[in-house]
């Protein structure tokens, strides 16, 4: 509410100076009769400007603010009541107003008639045949024009008189049951006498027929009205003065309040009827000639007033006499004006344009001058011109914008967008005026005060002129006193300050001072125009703001979406939106007079986010992507996408936008560019966590962002990536039990293969991508994998286990080496590799899984996961030497590392640099030592498990080295079967390498302490031997069946002799990589050598896997 209350005082800056001086002090001469007949007056016409006043501010935006602010999808059961029930109280006051307005028309009416009496007895006040007080007649058309807008409010207002209507309803339940509701019943008969009194008065839209209607002749105070002929013929004469001014200028370019002026002729046509019950048929027949001018009359807001229909329903004996053709003329009119509006409208815009912005530099030219005291009357004489010229252009800009909007709204037809830019660029201009006026308020007030003493002295010229010749006249009349007394109150009046008090006593006066003849014809208009000229310049501020006032836009707030797409897409003079919101912030101090709501809080936070909901859908949002949608194209150029050369694909420039200065709105500023740059930082940061590869992409675009359109972007500050980054190493961590399922080891190349893909391509992880990753996260995520994987080995081992003690599983090891301790001298020492085959395939009589995978398959692939876990670790250890190498590369000496701290203390710097010193120091030493050791993890997870697996609890484990024979034929077979389908159609289960076998057979043999038992079984040299015994016999029989020449027969040996070959070559493949493996678990060292190794360490390093951590290991 602060902003509110700040805008109200900016508002409430006027010029206009207000009068300490009762009536009664002013209107002094000693004519006492005189001063009476212009103090009743005065005080009338005062009333009747502080009644309109009330119903401008207070009962007008009451009426049609309510219902606003309720949102319809949130309306609960008996909200309608409840708003109903808050305004009765308003209704009241209504009421109460609108009877004090009848009083006052019944009060003028009477003062008039008693002034003008045309009875035989009546006593003559003043001499009144050639004394006409117009400004009374105007005063009281101002009246009854309020009287006509609440009518009009009430008429238009489906919502109040709905809720109405519920709330009658609800007020019958009530006197049904009393009791229930907790209401005395003596209380409710006198509610519901007042609820029919507010319907009767308000709502049934009788208030101006009301107080037509009243009894105005009045005999116990000896007033008599419509029986009064010269009263009669005054009013006639009156109504016909003021409607002969209006007429001549009304949709002139010189019109200022013609309008209003014609509503008041109107509303007096109408009294003058009701009262005397005569028409005069020319001049109805000249008001509703107006009507093909000016086809309707903006009272309020969007309030219309069809003049026409309010004459025909209001004067029906006058409407009877009229043509019914030319009344539908005159309603076809409305349709042609709106036509002819539309297809002017740009036109329009153009010129006013021309004229406004010509009119501003008129301004700034004329205000930035310094006074010359030698031509200080001609540039006061500019200066109040350009002051007139700049009301002139507004009354007619927002004249056209209110009538346009208001009658297509009222006639319900609909608008084109070209109307409703052109709308909104008048919209513009009007606000222009008022801001052109309000940033040179501070001259502007100089100069008011200096013009109005110029024209009040130019008024008292031509006063003290007339009154000349009154008093060099010597006939004494009654009639020349009063003139003479009038002349001398006008100019007592003039020569004081021009406050609105004074300046109403000096046009009553003149009402009077002008009969005789006292002022020649070419002086009376001149000092007509000087008068006119000073209630201008006295009101400038006042009629500023009310001419530029752009209240009335809340009811057309529909058009604010296609303004901001129009803006958005001519983005070059993107500064006009502060205009808008100028024009939408003065419907602001308006919606303070809401009484339906607890609070007008309630209405003016609804008006907020729904004007904010729009301009950041139609504005601010399409420009954050369409900035963000730029600044990818323009980075991403070598994609080779569409032309976006400007010439040929006519792109805009939203540069603009971010140059425009914070708009006010409410209690806020909206500042376009650090929208959008508080946007684009989000985005960028959020899409870079996603994605850490793409930070080099973004920080391209957020340079971008600052050369193109200037934006002060903030740096992420997250942890840099690269393109060949792969699988992230924390990823890999968290799912190492799928990752070792998915993915294949390749021991020599040291990479890790996905297995199969929906994609076109395979994944694939090696050390550089393992380094970048180490990189990002730093080197304490490698002993933090090396933990997790142990946590999956223990799970893996927990399985291996429960197989090997399997009876079929078990039994068969014992036999088979039972089997060989009997054979061995007979079979060289070699096991048979009928033995393995046989073992192999006796697995499967065992049973299949669906997939038609046996037992030892599935044992193969538990291995195969357990080498692949260790391949990753072995991979690890790799990537953090190639990281801290990459990183140390910049030291020139690792052996003689200076301490930084130490100079840095030496030399006497700040804590902050000796801090600096003494983590870079820090660094180096952990990059040192990381590079120089690297960290023997395959040792540490040998150790951690051995003791276990060596156990005695775990005999079952020692028949381990009897099943790898089986486990390699297995192996073989599924290897050769992967290899064959890389050649096929369809790829899936095809491979190239599988080396985790491998690694994971070395790994559990050293844990089993089991080389020499395996070695034992010379398993490879038995396979080398049955092959090559194979091999030679097809070669023989090749050369037996050569000469024989059977071509089939030749065909069958050549494939046998390449299947061997595969085989034999995929066994040598299998036994090079497993003694690759091997060196990398020492397989040269014993058990018992190794505890001898030991004996020099303290303490046995020795623990179950439900012990420490690997990790912890280190540490010890």
């Amino acid at each position: 509410m602060t902003e509110i209350k700040l805008m109200l005082f900016f508002d409430s800056f006027q010029l206009l100076p207000y009068e300490q001086t009762s009536l009664l002090e002013l209107i002094k001469t000693d004519n006492k009769v005189l001063n009476k007949v212009i103090t009743v007056y005065a005080a009338l016409c005062g009333e009747v400007k502080k009644l309109k006043y009330e119903a401008e501010t207070k009962f007008y935006n009451g009426l049609l603010f309510y219902g606003e602010g309720v949102c319809e999808t949130s309306v609960h059961e008996g909200e309608s009541q409840i708003q109903m029930g808050r305004f009765i109280s308003f209704l009241q006051e209504l009421s109460c107003f609108v009877s004090r307005c009848y009083e006052v028309v019944v009060s003028i009416i009477h003062q008039l008639a008693a002034l003008y009496n045309s009875s035989k007895g009546a006593t003559k006040i003043i001499e009144s045949s050639g004394v006409h007080f117009q400004v009374v007649y105007e005063h009281l058309g101002e009246l009854l024009v309020v009287l006509i807008t609440l009518d009009e409010i009430m008429e238009n207002h489906a919502t109040l008189k709905d809720h109405w209507k519920m709330y009658k309803r609800l007020l019958k339940s009530v006197h049904h049951n009393p009791g229930k509701f907790s209401i005395p019943e003596e209380k409710l008969k006198p509610f519901e006498k007042l609820l029919l009194k507010l319907e009767g008065q308000l709502l049934d839209g009788m208030i101006v027929q009301a107080c037509v209607e009243q009894r105005f002749d009045d005999p116990a105070e000896g007033v008599g009205v419509s029986k009064n002929s010269s009263f009669a013929e005054e009013f006639a004469f009156n109504i016909r003065s003021i409607f002969t001014s209006v007429e001549s200028k009304i949709g002139e370019p010189s019109e200022i309040d013609q309008r209003d002026k014609y509503a008041a002729v109107c509303g007096l046509f109408v009294l003058h009827f009701h009262i005397f019950r005569s028409v005069d048929k020319k001049l109805y027949k000249a008001l509703l000639d107006i009507c093909k001018k000016v086809p309707a009359v903006t009272l309020i807001a969007n309030i219309i007033w069809f003049p026409d229909a309010f004459l025909t329903v209001k004067v029906p004996a006058a409407a009877k006499l009229m043509d019914k053709k030319s009344l539908q003329t005159i309603k076809a009119q409305r349709d042609t004006y709106l036509q002819q509006r539309a297809q002017t409208l740009t036109k329009d815009v153009q010129s006013y344009y021309v004229f406004v912005t010509s009119w501003m530099m008129k301004m700034e030219s004329l205000l930035s001058k310094e006074n010359k005291s030698d031509k200080l009357a001609e540039d006061l004489n500019s200066r109040c011109n350009v002051f007139v010229q700049g009301i002139l252009y507004a009354y007619s800009i927002s004249t056209i914008i209110k009538t346009t909007m208001n009658m297509y709204m009222s006639m319900q037809r609909p608008m084109t967008k070209t109307s409703v830019k052109a709308l909104c660029r008048l919209v513009e201009l009007l606000k222009a005026v008022g801001h052109t006026f309000h940033r040179r308020s501070m001259v502007v007030a100089d100069s008011v005060s200096l013009i109005t003493l110029q024209l009040q002295s130019q008024a008292l010229n031509a006063i003290s002129n007339a009154k000349k010749r009154v008093i060099s006249d010597k006939k004494y009349s009654e009639q020349r006193l009063d003139v003479l007394s009038s002349l001398v109150l006008a100019e007592n009046a003039l020569s004081g300050p021009s406050t609105k008090e004074r300046r109403l006593v000096v046009s009553l006066a003149l009402c009077v001072g002008t009969q005789l003849k006292t002022f020649k014809d070419e002086e009376l208009l001149p000092l007509q125009v000087v008068l006119k000229k000073l209630d201008l310049i006295s009101e400038l501020c006042e009629r500023v703001r009310l001419q530029c006032d752009c209240s009335f836009l809340y009811w057309h707030r529909a058009v604010f979406p296609i303004y901001l797409d129009d803006v958005y897409d001519n983005a070059v003079d993107a500064a006009r939106m502060h205009y808008m919101f100028s024009a939408l912030r003065d419907s602001v101090p308006c919606m303070l007079y809401a009484k339906h709501l607890e609070s007008c809080d309630q209405l003016l936070e609804c008006f907020d986010k729904e004007i904010m909901g729009v301009f950041n859908e139609h504005l601010l949002d399409k420009l954050c992507k369409e900035i963000e949608k730029d600044l990818r194209l323009s980075v991403h150029t070598h994609l080779k996408l569409d032309d976006r050369n400007p010439f040929k694909v006519g792109m805009k420039d939203l540069a603009h936008f971010f140059s425009v200065k914070p708009i006010r709105f409410f209690n806020r500023f909206i500042h376009i560019k650090a929208y959008v740059t508080h946007y684009l930082d989000k985005t960028f940061y959020n899409l870079t966590t996603v994605a850490l590869h793409d930070w080099a992409t973004y920080s391209e675009m957020r340079n971008l962002a600052t050369q193109r359109y200037g934006l002060t972007m903030t740096e992420a500050h997250l942890p840099s990536q690269t393109l060949e980054q792969g699988l992230d190493v924390l990823e890999i961590m968290r799912n190492i039990h799928v990752f070792v399922s998915r993915y294949l080891y390749n021991l020599n190349n040291q990479i890790f293969v996905e297995k199969a893909s929906n994609n076109k391509h395979l994944n694939t992880i090696n050390i550089r991508h393992v380094a970048n990753s180490i990189r990002t996260h730093g080197t304490g995520i490698m002993n933090t994998t090396v933990n997790f994987t142990y946590q999956f080995l223990r799970k893996k081992f927990y399985i291996f286990s429960q197989f090997m003690y399997d009876e079929h599983i078990k039994s068969r090891l014992i036999k088979d080496i039972r089997f060989f301790r009997e054979i061995k001298d007979q079979s060289d020492h070699k096991y048979p590799f009928e033995r393995a085959e046989k073992f192999n395939r006796g697995i499967r009589k065992l049973g299949l899984t669906p997939d038609g995978q046996s037992y030892l398959d599935q044992f193969r692939q538990l291995i195969s996961q357990i080498g692949n876990a260790m391949g990753y670790v072995r991979m690890i250890r790799s990537g953090g030497l190639h990281c801290c190498s990459s990183a140390i590369r910049f030291v020139p000496d690792l052996e003689d590392i200076v301490n930084f701290e130490e100079l840095v203390k030496e030399e006497g710097l700040s804590e902050e640099t000796q801090r600096s010193a003494s983590v870079l120091d820090s660094v180096l030493s952990d990059l040192t030592s990381n590079s120089a050791e690297g960290t023997e993890y395959f040792k540490k997870l040998v150790a951690v498990f051995a003791p276990e697996f060596r156990s005695a609890k775990n005999m079952h484990l020692r028949n381990f080295y009897m099943i790898v024979p089986p486990l390699t034929v297995n192996f073989v077979e599924h290897s050769i079967s992967c290899k064959e389908k890389l050649n096929k159609k369809n790829k899936t289960g095809a491979a190239f390498t599988d080396d985790g076998f491998a690694m994971g057979v070395a790994y559990i043999l050293k844990l089993l302490d089991q080389y020499l038992e395996f070695d034992s079984l010379h398993w490879f040299q038995a396979v080398r031997d049955k092959y090559r015994k194979e091999l030679s016999a097809v070669a023989k029989e090749q050369t037996v069946q050569s000469a024989g020449q059977d071509e089939k027969l030749l065909q069958t040996m050549n494939l046998t002799q390449k299947r061997l070959d595969v085989y034999l070559q995929e066994f040598e493949l299998l036994y090079f990589s497993l003694s690759s493996a091997r060196i990398f678990f020492r397989a040269d060292q014993t058990a018992a050598e190794e505890t001898q190794e030991k004996k020099g360490e303290a303490g046995k390093v020795g623990m179950s896997p439900e012990g420490s951590t690997p990790a912890e290991l280190s540490s010890k």
